[in-house]
């Protein structure tokens, strides 16, 4: 355990019931990780990278944690495997019950196996950037330099 810090979590999920799936994740995360502090509305988005006909329920948490990043990554992976993720080898994007993404750490910058803080593909999904706008639109990206809120601008259309 370190010092507090707030970390943005993004969920999402297609398969079953994604607003029960959703709920009991951010149960569990204010159980294991963190106090939820804030929570994005429910933003409904088609899949990205794939095709499947039921939409992607997405939301954003921001938590305060003491956790290290690492220890915070197994913990919504265990909150994943709980709420009957099964991660297996093939395509890298599917269809799935629940998926818990690290987006920030505070402003923590890392590059370590299995964990990359911030996200490194945020900017480029509007599904991400979205949710994540409801709660921290001034967050600052520390790698682009730019908000959360301006790197959503700019993925829309002109």
């Amino acid at each position: 355990m370190g010092t507090e810090v707030e970390a943005y979590l993004l969920l999402g999920g297609n398969e079953g019931s994604p607003v029960v799936t959703l709920s009991a994740a951010e149960d569990l995360i204010g159980e294991r990780i963190g106090e939820v502090r804030a929570r994005s509305r429910d933003h409904w988005t088609e899949p990205w990278g794939f095709e499947d006909p039921r939409l992607f329920l997405n939301r954003a948490l921001c938590v305060a944690t003491c956790l290290a990043p690492e220890v915070l990554l197994k913990e919504a992976l265990a909150i994943e495997a709980q709420l009957r993720r099964k991660r297996v080898e093939g395509p890298r994007y599917t269809s799935r019950p629940i998926d818990i993404d690290v987006m920030f750490v505070g402003d923590a910058v890392l590059d370590l196996p299995g964990l990359k803080v911030p996200h490194p593909r945020m900017h480029q999904r509007t599904f991400a950037l979205a949710p994540l706008a409801d709660i921290g639109p001034a967050l600052v990206h520390p790698l682009l330099g730019r908000s959360v809120l301006q790197l959503l601008n700019d993925l829309m259309p002109r």
